[in-house]
């Protein structure tokens, strides 16, 4: 064999180990596998999410974003092996992010309903949980949904809480959350508002005695991971990683740490 061939031989055969050795590195870094999931920046999940909806998501003392859907949404990932990064947006602009790719999926206590589930795919729920009706101690005027017709709320007009009250006949004053609900409550300047009862409950518990109460309730409502139906390979990679988060018991220790209880099933 000539001296010409043999280091040709030589270089084919330490550019096969090179390539080999690229391949492992990327196969075992952050992020590696999700090449094929469709995502808007290739290893990272980007997720959209308030930061304002406590105890779901929102920023804790030290300006951290924390909350019971992000912690959800980050083992999701980890499992996954994805890298994660929120983009924090007000609820009525955060399907519109979604639509325009620039996040891959919400997590946000999205409730799923038909007129959703038309247009969007959704994972496994992670939580269970009613929509209640909250009002002020001394109003006993309201008990049932029904006795919201022709009552003011105070809801956000793309959630599934508006919907609620619209369809109860009450007369909806356009709010951007929660605490801005409550507030309108408190000062008298509306009579109800319709919200997440785990919503609720942790108010009471952060900031209690409040001077409201739950006047009524739905049947429980489901929340998952949203994305568009473009992605469906993702979802079920979400779905498969819920699925071994709940058997783990991740799921149930994330929900005791922000409820004291298990409202993932």
């Amino acid at each position: 064999m000539s001296r010409r061939r043999t280091a040709a031989l030589g270089a084919l055969a330490l550019s096969a180990v090179l390539a080999l050795t690229a391949c492992s590195s990327s196969s075992n870094a952050p992020g590696a596998g999700g090449d094929d999931l469709g995502l808007a920046k290739g290893g990272t999940l980007t997720v959209a999410t308030e930061g304002t909806y406590r105890p779901f998501t929102y920023h804790d003392e030290d300006g951290k974003l924390v909350g019971y859907d992000v912690e959800i949404i980050e083992a999701v990932a980890k499992k996954l092996d994805l890298n994660i990064e929120f983009k924090e947006t007000q609820w009525d602009g955060i399907f519109a992010g979604l639509d325009a790719g620039r996040v891959d999926v919400i997590a946000n206590q999205v409730s799923i309903n038909p007129e959703r589930e038309a247009k969007y795919l959704f994972s496994e729920p992670y939580t269970v949980s009613p929509s209640v009706v909250v009002v002020k101690d001394s109003d006993d005027s309201i008990s049932s949904f029904a006795d919201l017709e022709g009552k003011k709320t105070a809801q956000s007009l793309t959630s599934n809480f508006y919907k609620l009250a619209e369809e109860a006949g009450a007369d909806v004053t356009p709010i951007e959350g929660w605490a801005q609900a409550v507030e309108l409550l408190r000062q008298g300047r509306v009579e109800a508002t319709v919200n997440d009862k785990l919503t609720f409950l942790d108010y009471e518990k952060t900031d209690g005695p409040t001077g409201l109460k739950i006047a009524a309730e739905t049947d429980p409502a489901k929340s998952a991971v949203v994305t568009t139906k473009g992605k469906k390979a993702l979802i079920e990679k979400i779905d498969g990683a819920l699925d071994d988060l709940r058997e783990d018991g991740t799921l149930a220790k994330i929900s005791e740490k922000y409820f004291g209880a298990d409202v993932t099933e």
